[in-house]
């Protein structure tokens, strides 16, 4: 009830650019176009942190962005989440666009899973909105509107309290978030067959999208990773080595031979889309 309120206000009463401040639309013709003629490209933090999956970013995080960034996640200008799930939807674009190691028909096959990094849940309820999944909702509708089948997979929820991260340094950001994600009982199966993108609205040190990452790979031996082609990595640019043969003997036992650990495909086959990452990140 409080979002529609929210919604119904922001088109009822005149308001200012969440970018720029200029009257009278909540987002401005300029700052509108940083958006949608953003060209999304590959961020790096540094230092990476182990387990990052790769990363898309769709527009530098300073001024104007961070603004409506901003705007929408902490002032619920939610008349802005059209055109920030549409940067979304391109840094997802851009991330399928060329997977290594992948053919082009492998990197089409499936849907596109779009996984929202869970907020804390004292900042939902503080907020009055989960601006993340909202934005990856509009980013879904985006790509099945480009012809792309896709939708959202919010499996993931935080299994322990975390700390506010605004003021801490890239190593107790990892330290506040190691552990504290999980999938959801029977998240793995929603994720059968599909293409997995991690979103966020802002990558910064990475710490997040590594935990979210790791706790996808934590669903190793489940029915999701038994049902999907096996891949191993092999180098950080995140190159991979199919394994061929028949599914029912990859998963079969042979009397006599040396037992192998199950093997945990998740790490080289996820990819990650943020809306805006640091301008220095920008490969």
């Amino acid at each position: 009830m409080r979002g529609w309120m929210r919604d119904l206000s922001d088109l009822a009463l005149p308001t200012e650019c969440g970018g720029c401040g200029s009257p009278p639309a909540v987002l401005c013709a300029r700052c509108r176009a940083l958006l949608e003629r953003a060209e999304p490209r590959r961020v790096r933090p540094v230092p990476e942190p182990p387990g990052l999956p790769v990363v898309h970013a769709a527009a530098p995080y300073a001024r104007e962005v961070r603004a409506l960034l901003l705007a929408h996640k902490e002032r619920g200008a939610l008349a802005l989440t059209g055109a920030l799930g549409g940067a979304l939807a391109e840094a997802v674009r851009a991330g399928l666009g060329a997977e290594p190691g992948r053919s082009t028909a492998e990197s089409r096959a499936g849907p596109v899973l779009l996984v929202p990094v869970p907020s804390a849940r004292w900042a939902v309820r503080r907020r009055g909105h989960d601006p993340v999944r909202r934005m990856a909702l509009v980013a879904a509708g985006r790509l099945r509107r480009a012809g792309v089948p896709a939708r959202v997979a919010a499996v993931l929820r935080q299994r322990r309290p975390v700390v506010d991260q605004a003021g801490l340094d890239a190593r107790r950001r990892r330290e506040n978030l190691a552990g504290a994600l999980e999938v959801r009982a029977g998240g793995a199966q929603l994720l059968a067959g599909g293409r997995v993108v991690l979103v966020d609205d802002l990558i910064t040190t990475g710490a997040s999208l590594a935990e979210a990452a790791r706790a996808l790979r934590a669903t190793a031996g489940t029915r999701w990773e038994r049902d999907m082609p096996v891949y191993r990595g092999a180098t950080r640019e995140g190159r991979e080595e199919r394994q061929t043969g028949p599914r029912a003997q990859r998963g079969k036992s042979v009397h006599g031979a040396p037992e192998k650990e199950p093997m945990n495909i998740i790490g080289s086959a996820v990819r990650a889309a943020v809306i805006a990452a640091p301008r220095d990140s920008f490969e």
